[in-house]
Formats: structure tokens, C-alpha cells, sequence
């Protein structure tokens, strides 16, 4: 099959330099790229539910995600966990993730850019109604990932996102700000991993921003600076928000390079071990 040709516009390009961030209106093919992955979560939740015997309807992958998935967890939370680590598994899915158009994007945000694909830095998330233990709260997503300092994330949702689902919220600009110190607290709400890191002056650093939260369809790309900052919005609806994410780097950047392209949380690394300039002391937090 040829390869498809990979033109993002200079507006893109000069406005992710400047606000860190842009988007890419349906740059993926909803019915080829996005339509496989649907349905593949459509099966593993009629698979599920058939399991656990919850009575939901999983005739379509619209009613699978909206409406058999809070079923499912409405029973037992703890199989949102099943749901979550399989998904990331359909191989459309990661078809999606590695197609060569998403290196090529990087290359013309980044010229000169050797990319790389962040094992363990791609998956779906689903972003429940009310729930603020697995909400991602501002942060920049270096210390989280690792790999490089010069990465990109790639988001695209898998349902149409509005208002009150919570859209991505995005710092215009705030890529500015270079490295920020983190430090780990639970938020109050039981977080961990990186759901419990915590930029250093968070609301000081931000009072300097714009903050944007772009609505998307399946097949939009919204593609941010790893230093550029950002939350998940609240989800105040009804129906859990279906989104996919996945980073890629550059194996040229001399940061990366000294810390040999590593990991940091899904590679089981404590990245206070490799940069402790990033690790914030506690009192001087806020």
C-alpha cells in the first residue's frame, strides 16, 4: 500500500512552536482508523459483561462504551481495570499508534528529529463522571514518560467530546516554563503513580496562561510539547469520555540521550533517581 503523504500546514507548525500545542483536524480516517478500534472494544465489553453478567447492551460500540461500560463498573469497579489493559491490546489500536504518517508529523514539528515510539507511553483513557481519583491534574508530561525532553503527545478521542464531558485543557504557551520541579501527594482523593505528581507553584505558573480546551471528533489529532501544560478536564456528564494517547520522542535530544532514552512510571522507574533536579521540596510546593 502506498504511503500516505504528510502535509502539516505552517500555520500548525508555527503555532505549536508558539503555544506549545495545535491540532490536526481529522488528520486520522474515522471509518478506516478509528471504526476498528471501536469495535474492538465493543467486543471485549459484550465479552465482559457476558463474564461478569451484567445486562447492558453491547449491540453497538456507541452503547458498549456509553452505556455497557458504567454498567459494568456501576457493579464492581474494579473491572474498569480489565477493561482499561485490554483495550490497549486491539491491534487496530496499535496500528494506529505506529502508523508512519504519525512519524512524519513529528519530523516536520520537530526538523531534524530522529523519532521514537515511548514503550508503555501509549493506551486509552476513559474518563469516568465525578471521578477525581484517576484524573490527570496539571502537569507536564516529561517527568511522567522520560525519553526525551524534545516529545510529543498525540491525543485523539474516541467519542465526540463537549463541554461537559471535559475536554483536554491546554496552557497556551506554557511550554515557556522549560522543566518543572514535581513533588507526589495523594490530592486527597487516594491518587498515585502519576496521577499524584504535582508541579512545583502550580496556580502561580499558570496565572501567566491562556487556557484552551479544544473539542474534538474521531479522527481530530491534538499534538502537545511534553512541556507544555495540560489537565483532563471534569467530566460533569453522563457518559464516560473515550480517549486515545500515545508519545513519541527524539532519540536525538541530548537529554534523552544521556539518561539513555528511559522510562519513568509505566517503565517502573523512579525518574527522581535519574533527574533529581526534578523532584520539588515539599514546603516550597503550592
Amino acid at each position: 500500500m502506498a504511503e500516505r503523504a504528510v502535509t502539516v500546514p505552517e500555520s500548525a507548525t508555527e503555532e505549536f512552536a508558539r503555544k506549545g500545542y495545535t491540532m490536526l483536524p481529522q488528520f486520522y480516517d474515522a471509518e478506516r482508523d478509528v471504526a476498528p478500534i471501536q469495535e474492538g472494544i465493543r467486543v471485549i465489553l459484550e465479552l465482559l459483561c457476558r463474564k461478569y453478567q451484567v445486562d447492558a447492551p453491547t449491540d453497538t460500540a456507541w452503547n458498549a462504551m456509553t452505556l455497557a461500560y458504567p454498567a459494568l463498573i456501576a457493579k464492581n469497579r474494579s473491572w474498569g481495570g480489565e477493561v482499561y489493559d485490554a483495550v490497549k491490546q486491539i491491534p487496530a489500536f496499535m496500528q494506529l499508534v505506529s502508523k508512519i504518517e504519525n512519524s512524519r508529523v513529528f519530523e516536520a514539528l520537530r526538523p531534524g528529529s530522529v523519532p521514537g515510539l515511548a514503550a508503555g507511553g501509549y493506551g486509552i483513557r476513559i474518563d469516568n463522571p465525578g471521578e477525581e481519583k484517576f484524573r490527570a491534574q496539571w502537569h507536564q508530561e516529561f517527568p511522567s514518560q522520560l525519553r526525551s525532553v524534545d516529545g510529543i503527545v498525540f491525543w485523539t478521542p474516541l467519542l465526540p467530546v463537549t463541554p461537559d464531558m471535559g475536554p483536554v485543557q491546554i496552557a497556551e504557551g506554557s511550554q515557556a516554563e522549560g522543566l518543572i520541579p514535581v513533588y507526589s501527594s495523594d490530592g486527597g482523593a487516594g491518587k498515585t503513580g502519576a496521577y499524584a505528581l504535582f508541579m512545583d507553584r502550580c496556580d502561580e505558573r499558570l496565572s501567566r496562561y491562556e487556557v484552551v480546551a479544544p473539542l474534538t471528533k474521531p479522527g481530530d489529532l491534538v499534538l502537545m510539547d511534553f512541556l507544555t501544560m495540560h489537565q483532563s478536564g471534569h467530566n460533569v456528564s453522563k457518559m464516560p469520555r473515550w480517549s486515545m494517547q500515545f508519545r513519541y520522542f527524539n532519540f536525538a535530544d541530548p537529554i534523552g540521550i544521556r539518561i539513555g532514552w528511559c522510562g519513568s512510571f509505566a517503565a517502573g522507574v523512579d525518574f527522581g533517581a535519574v533527574l533529581p533536579e526534578l523532584v520539588a521540596q515539599r514546603e516550597n510546593a503550592a
